[in-house]
């Protein structure tokens, strides 16, 4: 294959010559062209044509993950006080805080199944209290938190694991914390001597883990259970495609997939600063490692958007969010919610691969209980309107008591008048 659109984007494929391939140029070539060599494997520039599922936009638990963090963070607040209640005054300017755009009390008394709305012992404010199933719920949290803290903590140095330094800033594993199904406390519940605090470029606080041998990744591990790999290094290993249904690929796209799916696999918990990150290979790793963080997850996916601040430390390439679009039968990406969702489709079409997080089932149960607040709320719509009728209609009848009256009173005066003047 010969080169010869000098000015196309072609020319960013072209690769030292110690890798690949030689290629005679033309005559004519211009002589400023600094190398003369292409890849093997090059990276194809596919685009993917997006369709959509309605089975994954009807999972409700991913949906509702949004709203559901800022009630349980609330939630939270209330459980730990020692009175297991607080004054409306007590969070009613930290709505910034919990990631608001509403006055706290307003979204207290959106979720009645939740929030039990209370006069104070003072001045008569709005205090706050858990619903007898929520309190039952957060015990349950509660002790799954404590009966699987080696498990979470295992989730959270893997996600250590998987950064460049095996260390990561604080304020990046807090943003991730509500993902990977951390409590607040972390820190302190976790801590068994593995992790240490370290000082990270720009002044920042990270955390950072030591490696205790070669860590394998959830592919990896029911690829072996198969027998279809080995793990040796560089070999090839396939990701599990759940095509969507109605999705058809080009003729040139299903093809690249096939020898996509042929490419050496990287762990994401492996050395990859040998890959050329313009190669197949070095996307294949990228999805490997969106794979492998999305199983780490409680719900399995995640806003895109969220996933930027992760780039830096955890050598991905800029345009890392087109991985979800070039990749609909590993990924689904959902527009539910006017925002951005990516799903892996591994975990709800073959659940049994992919083990289910602890909290996944309280997290359900907060869903369902927020459901209920629903009808709650629509019925304490229908009193109170039925209030309001019976007080009009009452307010109309004694209205039409008074015309009443009045207009007898002015009969009888009239009576009066006309027998005096006979």
């Amino acid at each position: 294959m010969i080169v010869r659109n000098w000015k196309s984007k072609c020319i960013k494929a072209l690769t030292p010559a110690s890798q690949n391939l030689i290629f005679p140029l033309p005559n004519n070539d211009p002589p400023n062209l600094q190398c003369s060599y292409t890849q093997t494997q090059s990276y194809v520039q596919v685009t993917m044509k997006w369709k959509k599922d309605p089975y994954f936009d009807s999972i409700e638990p991913i949906y509702k993950s949004t709203e559901l963090k800022r009630i349980v963070s609330l939630k939270n607040v209330i459980a730990r006080n020692p009175n297991g209640c607080i004054p409306i005054s007590d969070v009613s300017k930290k709505g910034l805080q919990f990631d608001l755009k509403i006055k706290v009390a307003r979204f207290f008394r959106q979720y009645p199944s939740i929030f039990e709305e209370y006069v104070g012992p003072h001045h008569n404010l709005p205090w706050f209290r858990l619903t007898q199933k929520a309190a039952e719920i957060d015990r349950e949290e509660m002790s799954v938190l404590e009966d699987h803290k080696g498990d979470l903590r295992e989730r959270l140095k893997k996600f250590i694991w998987m950064s460049k330094e095996k260390a990561v800033p604080l304020n990046i594993i807090q943003g991730m914390a509500w993902y990977l199904g951390m409590p607040d406390d972390y820190l302190q519940r976790f801590d068994d001597g593995s992790f240490r605090l370290v000082d990270l470029e720009g002044g920042l606080k990270g955390l950072a883990v030591e490696s205790q041998g070669r860590v394998l990744s959830v592919l990896q591990k029911n690829a072996m259970k198969q027998g279809v790999y080995s793990g040796e290094p560089m070999e090839s290993l396939q990701f599990p495609l759940f095509p969507s249904k109605g999705l058809r690929l080009k003729r040139k796209i299903a093809d690249w997939l096939i020898e996509y799916q042929k490419l050496p696999y990287v762990s994401p918990y492996e050395d990859y600063s040998y890959l050329d990150t313009d190669s197949d290979i070095a996307e294949k790793r990228v999805v490997g490692f969106l794979h492998e963080l999305l199983c780490l997850f409680v719900d399995h996916s995640a806003e895109r958007k969220k996933l930027l601040c992760l780039k830096k430390y955890f050598g991905l390439p800029q345009k890392v969010h087109k991985a979800f679009e070039r990749h609909p039968h590993t990924f689904y990406l959902s527009f539910r919610n006017k925002t951005r969702t990516a799903i892996l489709k591994e975990a709800y079409r073959h659940e049994s691969a992919i083990e289910r997080h602890p909290l996944s089932r309280v997290r359900q149960k907060y869903v369902e209980l927020m459901m209920e607040s629903g009808p709650i709320l629509k019925r304490r719509r229908r009193s109170s309107n039925q209030v309001k009728a019976i007080g009009n209609e009452k307010s109309e009848s004694d209205l039409d008591c008074h015309y009443g009256s009045v207009l007898a009173r002015t009969e009888y005066s009239s009576d009066e008048v006309v027998a005096g003047g006979s």
